[in-house]
Formats: structure tokens, C-alpha cells, sequence
């Protein structure tokens, strides 16, 4: 298990044996896999769209597994209802006594995978909303706080849009960063083959590098990066334009997004090993941040603009 975390060489360091040991079963992924420690970091929630095979499912997986904290799994499926998420009250008989008993559904766990998030109905999406963002949960008249530190890692795939349901605007603000997984490259392909037909290596193997405290201390230190003041100007500014250029946004970001892109931009500081944070870690940051947050017009999209392309032009 890590020692004691004090300085942000510490936060490198520790960032770097995480992505080696993900590393041994994962190949390639870097940016991914960097963006949702960044989530971890941050104390958020991160949202993986790919298309199917690109090992959203197993990133989170060995993730959890280098991480020691409870994981549960939810599969997205049209017929899933709320209760198989937050749990229900079942009769339970005791020493002649009948009660009814709350049962913990398996959000009750510090990383929850909700895999393939669009498959679930909207009915059921909302489920996740109040633990996602309030960090509890409310079963007929009782409150059930999570247990810190407590993330949604949900993935969702792009192209099949039969028997899916799109992630309403409120749900999908509540994901600090969407994260686009990308095809590997030839050598990591070849990588890929190699591994996966030749010797079967899986997750189960990986030690715990980091526990809950470790990453308790993590999130302390990421709010305790100084930010200069034009840092902080730009991040709004910059948050400011998506509301402004109508003739390309239809709806800009909220303020959730300026502070997420100003946490985001400190977590990316801090695993550089850098203890300020920079305009290049804004700009960077702001894509998985802004491009689940903005609607884009029509006009945007008669000239083949997407999220991205919108993005970064108001960077530029």
C-alpha cells in the first residue's frame, strides 16, 4: 500500500504505479485512463463513450481492483427497475417478530459501473441522480448516506440507438468528464492480439496499490492547489462563451461546469507532479468537461461541427 502522500511529486508518483499496474491487462488507454483518476481525484463522476470493444468496462475494472475500495457492477437492460439499483425493504422473521428490512442494492458501494448507462430507461437513469450528486439515497421515507469516498463510473456506447434512452441534460451534467475512448493504434493492437491469444491475463492478479484514506488525502490535496486569479478569470470567461455564441450553441454550460473545469485543471496539475495550475490544463481539461454540457444548433451541425470542434474554437 502507498506510504504517506505530502507533495504533488508524491501525487505523480503514485499516479504513475497506478497506470503501470493497469497497465499489465489494459493496453494503450493512457488518456483515458488519466482522465478518470482525474474524476477520482476530484470526488466526481465520469462518463466512458466508445464503441463496443475498446475496454471501457475493463479499465474501470482494473481500476477498481489496483484501488482497495467495494465495487459493484450494475448492467444497464431496458427491464432494470430503481429498486434493483438503490435496494428494497423485504419481511424479514426474527425471534418470532416480522419486520420489514432495508436491503442495500449494489449503488451502496464506493465505485459503482454503470455499464451501459443509455440501455437503462430514464426512470431507472434517475435512480443514480440523488447518489450521484447528494451522495445519499432516499427509499420511502429514509435517507441512507454513501459511504465516502463514493464515484459512478458509467459507459455508454455511441452508435446503437435501437432500445437506447439518451441521458437527460440534468443526468448527464452531473458527470465531471465524458470521456471518448479511442481505437488503439496498429503496435497496440498487435500488443492487444498478442496478449489476449497467447497467455490469459486478467484483473484478479493486481495488488491494491491506494485505499479510501490515501485517496480521502488525494482529494484534500487537489483543493488545496493555489489557482492565480487570471486562471480563475479565463476558466469563466471561457464558460461564458458557450453561453454567448448562439449562432453555433443552442444551450451553453452551467456554473457546475466552471468548477469542474477548475478542480479538473488542478487534479491534472497535481499528477504532473505541479503544485499550480497552468492554462494548458484549462484547455485540456475543458473537452471531457464542456462536451456533454453544450447543445449544439443547427447551424453548427449543417457544417459538420461537433462538441469538440466547438470547443476548441472558443479556446482559440
Amino acid at each position: 500500500m502507498q506510504n504517506e502522500i505530502r507533495t504533488a511529486l508524491d501525487v505523480k508518483n503514485t499516479v504513475d504505479e497506478i497506470l503501470e499496474h493497469v497497465g499489465f491487462v489494459v493496453v494503450g488507454q493512457e488518456e483515458v485512463l488519466r482522465q478518470t483518476i482525474a474524476s477520482v481525484l476530484c470526488g466526481s463522476n465520469a462518463l466512458l463513450e466508445g464503441y463496443p470493444g475498446l475496454a471501457k468496462t475493463l479499465t474501470i475494472n482494473t481500476l477498481s481492483k489496483v484501488m482497495d475500495l467495494k465495487f459493484s457492477r450494475i448492467q444497464g437492460t431496458p427491464d432494470l427497475m430503481p429498486s434493483d439499483i438503490t435496494g428494497t425493504y423485504v419481511l424479514e422473521e426474527k425471534n418470532g417478530k416480522r419486520d420489514f428490512v432495508f436491503q442495500k442494492g449494489p449503488i451502496f458501494a464506493n465505485v459503482v459501473l454503470m455499464d451501459e448507462i443509455n440501455r437503462a430507461t430514464p426512470k431507472t437513469q434517475s435512480a443514480l441522480l440523488e447518489a450521484m450528486q447528494e451522495k445519499q439515497v432516499t427509499v420511502g421515507n429514509q435517507v441512507f448516506k454513501m459511504e465516502p469516498p463514493f464515484f459512478v463510473l458509467a459507459t455508454q456506447n455511441p452508435i446503437e440507438q435501437e432500445g437506447t434512452y439518451p441521458l437527460p441534460e440534468a443526468q448527464s451534467d452531473r458527470f465531471l468528464f465524458k470521456i471518448k475512448t479511442q481505437y488503439p493504434k496498429s503496435e497496440e493492437e498487435m500488443e492487444i492480439v498478442n496478449r489476449f491469444t497467447e497467455e490469459e491475463r486478467n484483473s484478479d492478479s493486481l495488488k491494491p496499490i491506494i485505499n479510501a484514506d490515501t485517496i480521502h488525502a488525494l482529494q484534500r490535496m487537489v483543493r488545496q492547489v493555489p489557482v492565480a486569479n487570471d486562471i480563475k478569470q479565463y476558466v469563466v470567461d471561457l464558460v461564458h462563451k458557450t453561453r454567448k455564441h448562439k449562432e453555433l450553441i443552442e444551450y451553453g454550460a452551467s456554473p457546475r461546469a466552471s468548477i469542474g473545469l477548475l478542480l479538473a485543471g488542478k487534479a491534472k496539475a497535481l499528477m504532473e507532479g505541479r503544485n499550480y495550475v497552468s492554462k494548458e490544463d484549462i484547455n485540456e481539461m475543458s473537452l471531457p468537461v464542456l462536451r456533454h454540457r453544450i447543445i449544439l444548433n443547427f447551424e453548427a451541425e449543417r457544417n459538420n461541427f461537433n462538441e469538440d470542434d466547438v470547443i476548441k474554437y472558443l479556446i482559440k
